[in-house]
């Protein structure tokens, strides 16, 4: 088949309902190749793709958010409404993809999209259901556009899906009579307004009506004339979209239920009704979930270990045969201490992200996230999250970075940005080297009641972080304004298995979406690290071999003298209160690229090899003194503040980093990062001065 070139990348939209199938269409059309930016002004992704259709046509795909219909009601849904309303480029083709079990529920927005005026396409999900019988030909018949039977899953109907989107991008195309009728006052407003509205079609200068007061791109002179006109004529936005919206179910509904037939036991709903029972049951269904969430935090961290010590070795040896084989000099260690020390800290965090996002594809594509959704969503929209924050949260006991990642589900976006705040305070895996050295010298060896002390300690540092995050919460939810309402609006689909193909993309696009857009600021932070740790005012490289594992004595000044000692020292005033000298200074300053370089720092400090075992370092440290009193420096008053300290600040670059680009903004990070730190200060600083 040979097509004309100017049928060439035109723009074919996919449509339709949360939870749908569109995403999986998505991927089956397009494969790998996609590409993934943002909306202008929303932090919701803009997912594109291309899609060969012959030899000499290539379309661009764009996957909308899901949406229930043209009149949203969160900030994240109005793209569906921008993307017709305000966007200068207009699809040439709608492909609306409905899940064919939920089919009478989610035809609304099809037919409002229908009445914008575009060829549109019905994709009919998941027909390959056992139980399922659809009369095709009834709908197209009624709503007069092409039908097909699809499976995102096994790729059913793709082929002739691909041959109608052929037809109609490439054939005449003349748009039908309306589906919804106007009513008297609504036909009379918009062919007042007509001259005022700049929308093609008359359903979009009916919309335009409903949202003008949210729609940039009209002039405020305009949406002062549609202001006065709509309430001169008494125009009631809400009460004319209950009626439109009863108008259209009046219409559709009874051809669905004709052309439609579910066997509910074999379309899976008896089976799904019985592990409802279960997982939805007040009390067990808590216990279960958090099982679940318990699995998969101690599978980040079981199978998370070898791939991250690997990737740590290996770049560990590949950081050795450079410093090997490269002249010796401040090119040397640029490469070897900071170029690949950058690089190590963005490739480390790979295996968790990776392991993450698998589990929570899983169970995105069994179904069983609605539902835990479902259950926690009342629940924390009272301190001002969201049901799906839960899962950031617990994750977030893992690491805070695919634990931020996470929120995307999230589509309010004052509640997305809330847990995007409070999920640091969360301790994170990184933490607990920092834990396992200090515990020991605020909290003695013993039994309490049988349970080990420190250990009891350790769960107590935990619950401060998550009491924390629980009160951060709510007191941002009263500080941060907006518009939005919350509104648990979701299907809960019937349980299914997941489609691998679904999951290699999420976990595909996830980790490379960490690795390109947050590693760059890791990799920067982590040279201006290095810099101010291998040089000094007085001299070039202060500490050329600091990576060693032969540390001495001679390093000692070296590293006092470098800019990070000297930053060390510049801070000793500001932090002497919460009990910390200026090496505490420096291992505070270095551990900002992450927590667990605190050991690190430590052991460079006081000439341990950086391999070796938490008490070696704690005896060094156990045993430093003030040079001017002779008192020991880790007393239980400083280690404690230390504690605090580490339970409450932001010591994490890369999260820092993730935080800016989920945000879109550096001011949500500056706020994150003042707000922890302070926090931080004011802890330690009552803690010390209460013990000391």
């Amino acid at each position: 088949m040979s097509l004309s070139p100017k049928a060439e990348h035109k723009l074919v939209i996919l449509a339709g309902n949360p939870n749908s199938g569109k995403s999986t269409l998505f991927n089956q059309l397009t494969g790998l190749n996609q590409r993934v930016g943002n909306y202008p002004g929303v932090t919701v992704d803009r997912k594109t793709g291309t899609l060969k259709l012959s030899t000499d046509q290539e379309v661009t795909i764009l996957d909308l958010p899901g949406a229930y219909s043209m009149y949203p009601s969160s900030k994240d849904e109005r793209i569906v409404v921008r993307q017709f309303l305000e966007e200068k480029r207009q699809p040439d083709l709608i492909v609306y993809v409905a899940d064919v079990s939920q089919l009478e529920k989610q035809i609304l927005l099809l037919t409002q999209l229908k009445d914008l005026g575009y060829p549109v396409i019905l994709a009919l999900n998941m027909v390959d259901m056992a139980g399922v019988t659809i009369q095709a030909e009834y709908l197209e018949e009624h709503f007069k556009i092409p039908v097909v039977p699809i499976s995102g899953k096994t790729g059913i109907g793709i082929m002739a899906l691909k041959l109608q989107m052929v037809h109609l991008l490439n054939g005449p195309y003349k748009a039908e009579e309306p589906y919804y009728k106007f009513s008297p006052q609504e036909k009379q407003l918009t062919e007042t307004l007509a001259d005022k509205i700049p929308a093609s079609s008359a359903y979009g200068k009916l919309l335009t009506l409903h949202h003008f007061e949210w729609l940039e791109h009209l002039k405020e002179e305009a949406k002062m004339e549609i202001r006065s006109e709509t309430v001169a004529k008494g125009f009631n936005s809400i009460q004319a979209q209950i009626s439109e919206t009863l108008s259209r179910y009046s219409r559709f509904t009874p051809v669905i239920r004709k052309a439609l037939m579910l066997d509910a036991g074999g379309a899976g709903m008896r089976v799904t009704d019985r592990i409802d029972r279960w997982v939805m049951h007040p009390v067990l269904g808590v216990i279960f979930f958090f099982l679940i969430m318990v699995l998969i935090f101690q599978a980040i961290f079981a199978w998370a270990a070898w791939p991250m010590d690997f990737i740590e070795g290996t770049m560990g040896q590949v950081a050795l045969f450079l410093r090997d084989t490269l002249p010796s000099g401040w090119v040397n260690n640029l490469i070897c201490d900071g170029l690949l020390a950058g690089l190590t800290g963005i490739l480390v965090f790979i295996p968790q992200i990776a392991i993450l996002f698998f589990f929570i594809g899983i169970l995105e594509e069994i179904g069983y996230m609605a539902r835990a959704v479902s259950m926690f969503d009342v629940m924390m929209r009272r301190i001002g999250l969201n049901g799906r924050s839960i899962v950031a949260l617990v994750s977030g006991g893992a690491c805070a970075i695919p634990a931020i990642m996470s929120t995307r589900n999230i589509s309010n976006w004052k509640e997305r940005l809330i847990t995007i705040m409070v999920t640091p305070f969360i301790s994170c895996s990184a933490r607990i080297p920092v834990y396992a050295i200090l515990i020991g010298f605020a909290v003695p060896q013993g039994r309490i009641w049988g349970f080990e002390q420190q250990g009891l300690a350790l769960m107590g540092l935990y619950g401060i972080g998550i009491a924390a995050a629980l009160i951060a919460a709510y007191i941002l939810k009263q500080l941060i304004k907006s518009e939005d309402r919350s509104f648990l609006m979701m299907e809960l689909p019937i349980y299914r298995p997941p489609v691998p193909k679904n999951l290699f993309y999420l976990v595909f696009e996830k980790t490379k979406a960490f690795v390109l857009g947050a590693g760059k600021i890791i990799l920067i932070i982590s040279l201006v690290l290095w810099f101010l740790a291998s040089f000094g005012p007085d001299r070039g490289d202060v500490h050329a071999d600091s990576q060693s594992h032969s540390l001495n004595e001679q390093h000692r000044p070296a590293l006092e003298d470098s800019y990070a000692g000297i930053l060390g020292k510049a801070i000793e005033p500001a932090i002497a209160p919460l009990g910390f000298d200026w090496k505490i200074g420096i291992a505070l300053i270095c551990s900002f690229a992450a927590r667990e370089v605190f050991v690190g720092t430590m052991a460079t400090i006081y000439s341990i090899d950086d391999d070796s075992d938490v008490t070696s370092i704690r005896t060094h440290m156990s045993q430093d003194r003030n040079p001017e009193t002779g008192a020991l420096i880790y007393t239980a008053a400083t280690t404690t503040s230390l504690l605090i300290f580490y339970v409450f600040a932001m010591q994490c670059m890369s999260t820092l980093a993730i935080v800016k680009r989920e945000t879109k903004s550096w001011k949500w990070p500056i706020i994150q990062f003042t707000m922890m730190t302070g926090l931080a200060y004011l802890g330690s600083f009552i803690v010390y001065q209460i013990l000391s």
